[in-house]
């Protein structure tokens, strides 16, 4: 049984926390959520769960890990490294490892390799391990295509599509990637930097290390997925000529050839959902997985599975490609 201290309690913190509760093999001592009318209630609660768990959600971390022992840290709060930096060192302080499902911490070491290194720095003189994981930066776009290259003698360019119907997953990420913006709203929000799938150049990065390819032009690109009829599968109508969603392509090139493309595309009633791998090489061959998989319960049971692993890691800052083999598992 490990103990863990469960950050952040949005949508997505409860559906983890929930997945923690239910695998019975983690258990959680101590949950943070600073937002009004989280802080005092029980977690179970909170997440929806029938029994009580006689954990109280705290304001801060001091309040949640006083008289309690835990050895790792769910932190389910931001996607933007900058933001999570604070939290991250005062857990790393606090002396626990860490599991995160902030994007841009899955791969830091080449769009943020300063904050990086402080991470890191800050892991090592703690002795704890920091990871961040998810379905996607963490799995499908970067980890899965390293690992299916184990069977290669020779790889020339990998290509990575995630092509998902967005109309079940949770509100934020339909908010997250445009759905139901007017095309106005749609760049306004691109412009601030408010609007796109975070981690396809940290995916291409992460690739890139593992194969030991040095990029030399890395790109981004970002559209929105116009409406042409009226859509009322996601949280709310969208009216024709409006974003139903967002479609990214990454690209890297290498020697003067691309070598990595990932094709991104997320939107309120697309229809057909999957996620492909494309390895071309020696030899050559396609992994597909129909229908795709659900992000948010993929996120979310990674994370959880994620934290056998990250107890048994180097001190530091790690990458999924680092750690221990990460599974799903009834014990630990």
């Amino acid at each position: 049984m490990i103990n863990i201290i469960q950050v952040g309690l949005g949508p997505l913190g409860q559906k983890a926390a929930r997945y923690a509760l239910e695998r019975g093999t983690i258990r959680i001592v101590g949950a943070v959520d600073p937002a009004p009318g989280k802080a005092g209630q029980n977690l179970g609660t909170l997440c929806g769960l029938k029994k009580q768990t006689g954990v109280v959600v705290r304001s801060n971390l001091d309040a949640a890990i006083k008289g309690v022992r835990a050895s790792v840290a769910v932190l389910t709060t931001v996607s933007s490294l900058k933001r999570l930096e604070p939290q991250v060192v005062e857990l790393a302080r606090a002396g626990l490892h860490i599991v995160s499902t902030c994007e841009e911490l899955s791969f830091p070491w080449t769009a943020q390799a300063t904050i990086a290194k402080r991470i890191d720095t800050v892991c090592r003189r703690y002795g704890v391990a920091c990871v961040g994981t998810g379905v996607n930066p963490g799995f499908l776009m970067d980890f899965l295509p390293c690992i299916l290259t184990a069977v290669c003698q020779r790889v020339d360019r990998i290509r990575i599509s995630r092509i998902q119907d967005a109309s079940p997953r949770r509100i934020p990420f339909q908010q997250k990637i445009g759905a139901g913006l007017t095309m106005a709203e749609f760049k306004s929000k691109v412009a601030a930097g408010t609007l796109r799938h975070v981690g396809l150049t940290e995916s291409m990065h992460m690739i890139a290390r593992h194969m030991g390819w040095k990029l030399t032009r890395v790109t981004e690109s970002l559209h929105p997925v116009i409406a042409k009829r009226e859509t009322r599968s996601g949280y709310k109508p969208i009216r024709c000529g409006q974003a139903r969603g967002v479609e990214q392509i990454g690209r890297a090139t290498a020697k003067g050839r691309e070598v990595l493309k990932l094709h991104f595309r997320a939107a309120v009633g697309e229809p057909e959902s999957f996620d492909r791998v494309e390895i071309i090489g020696e030899p050559s061959f396609t992994t597909m997985i129909p229908g795709g998989v659900n992000g948010d319960i993929a996120t979310c049971a990674i994370t959880i599975n994620t934290i056998r692993s990250i107890v048994k890691a180097a001190p530091g800052l790690r990458t999924m490609i680092d750690l221990p083999p990460v599974g799903f598992t009834t014990t630990f």
